[in-house]
């Protein structure tokens, strides 16, 4: 299939392009109107395919819900804003419940789906700190512990590969290491560390940082906490909810152009509820939620922020044309960044020849046009 456009992402730009895709692959790039295309998209943007590795849930399913079906709906629909891969993310629950969300999960991905490509599994609590808890049921939350996360990960059939967990608490730092040291990314979240705390995390292996300025101890001056060591650590990444409600565009601003283009990740942090009106109910962990009219969950009764319903096409609007991020700095945080963070920069996050051919190409409005998946043409 030859696709082209004047304006595709590549090498940190646009350029008129015509991209050759055979066997699910980029095969080949070669100058605009080299020879006739299947598909011209004229001044289309194509980008990278969108990577979301924090969403617990869409259209009605989450992850727990241990569901196979509803896994493989949400595989299917979540093209519809670009996203090509994702992370399922589970949420704090009792160890029969989290033991059969990520075997669904390992199934899922062995029987085979359609659409976006399942990246493996986000592992979110329950190694977790009590004052941050957020909307994770505390009932559930445990110490670190390396014996109980290897039957985890055994249920999982290897599949776990993103591990967010309040680091301070691990003892001796065994779990953080144990994960380091297997491939698993350790990010830091729903924590009470102190700056220094998070520094030594860092230094027993911890890469990221889980929805920076959401669950975990803010910035002062003079006790810099968690949000302090996420701008300071330069080589340390961190998610970002960037849906403009769990952080002003302001603040996404100063968080952005601090870390430059190379280490920030827009996440959804999506629950079940995405794809739903607002006024909608659902239980999430065992807690109540209700979709607010801005696309935003909150818990019922406090009215405390609990996830969202965001789309990745729309964080990107919001990053660039609200934040005022740079668009490459933007762009990467939703697909070369997500995709160096978990390992998996060797097929995905970029435009390039022997790159999946995972694309989105969006509208003037960020809306989406087409996404392709392993090549595949996703809409209509």
């Amino acid at each position: 299939m030859l696709i082209q456009s004047k304006k595709i992402w590549i090498a940190d730009q646009f350029i008129a392009a015509m991209l050759n895709i055979r066997d699910g692959k980029i095969a080949d790039i070669i100058p605009y109107g080299s020879m006739p295309a299947d598909v011209d998209y004229q001044d289309l943007r194509i980008v990278p395919g969108f990577l979301d590795i924090h969403c617990h849930g869409a259209y009605g399913f989450d992850t727990n819900d241990a569901n196979e079906d509803g896994l493989r709906n949400w595989t299917k629909h979540i093209v519809d804003e670009g996203v090509t891969g994702f992370l399922p993310t589970t949420i704090t629950q009792s160890e029969e419940v989290l033991t059969n969300a990520v075997a669904n999960v390992a199934k899922v991905m062995e029987d085979g789906y359609e659409g976006a490509e399942i990246l493996g599994i986000h592992f979110e609590g329950p190694y977790l700190d009590m004052a941050y808890k957020g909307a994770q049921p505390e009932q559930y939350i445990v110490k670190p512990n390396v014996e109980q996360f290897k039957r985890y990960q055994e249920a999982a059939k290897g599949k776990i590969r993103y591990v967010t967990m309040a680091t301070e608490t691990d003892e001796d730092f065994a779990l953080t290491h144990y994960l380091a040291t297997h491939g698993v990314t350790v990010s830091i979240g729903h924590s009470a560390a102190t700056y220094e705390q998070a520094v030594m995390a860092y230094a027993h292996g911890a890469r990221s940082m889980t929805h920076v300025y959401n669950g975990m101890t803010p910035f002062t001056h003079r006790a810099n906490g968690l949000v302090g060591a996420a701008y300071r650590i330069r080589t340390m990444y961190g998610e970002v909810i960037c849906d403009g409600n769990h952080s002003t565009v302001a603040a996404l601003n100063n968080y952005f152009m601090s870390k430059e283009p190379d280490y920030c990740i827009m996440i959804s942090d999506a629950l079940m509820a995405k794809g739903s009106p607002a006024g909608t109910h659902y239980l999430f962990g065992g807690n109540e939620i209700e979709i607010y009219p801005d696309g935003s969950a909150h818990l019922v009764p406090s009215k405390t922020l609990a996830g969202s319903t965001l789309k990745l096409n729309e964080g990107l609007r919001i990053l660039v044309e609200e934040a005022l991020v740079p668009f490459h700095y933007a762009i990467n945080s939703c697909t070369l960044n997500p995709a160096r963070c978990i390992g998996v920069d060797d097929r995905k996050g970029c435009i390039g020849v022997g790159m999946d051919a995972d694309l989105v190409v969006l509208e003037q409005d960020y809306q989406v046009h087409q996404t392709y998946c392993m090549g595949k043409p996703q809409l209509s």
